[in-house]
């Protein structure tokens, strides 16, 4: 995957999770840097789990937002 296609989708991604998680938005540049950190997350841990979402740029928006939630409710726990 290219650069710029990742950081759309890190941006896609990272949006989506603030608008689940409200209140836990970051800006563009925070929600990029949250989405791309979910779809790391998600990478090993949803295989960890035996999940598997195929394979498209739907999937890897969908795993990079599953994995952003996960973090902004993790900093959402961790502010608290």
């Amino acid at each position: 995957m290219g650069i710029i296609a990742a950081l759309i989708i890190g941006a896609i991604a990272g949006w989506l999770a603030g608008k689940i998680v409200r209140g836990a938005g970051f800006g563009l540049l925070g929600n990029i840097v949250i989405g791309i950190l979910g779809a790391l997350l998600a990478s090993w841990l949803l295989p960890q789990l035996g999940v598997s979402l195929g394979g498209s740029a739907f999937r890897d928006i969908v795993n990079a937002t599953i994995g952003a939630v996960i973090i902004l409710v993790i900093l959402s726990l961790v502010k608290r």
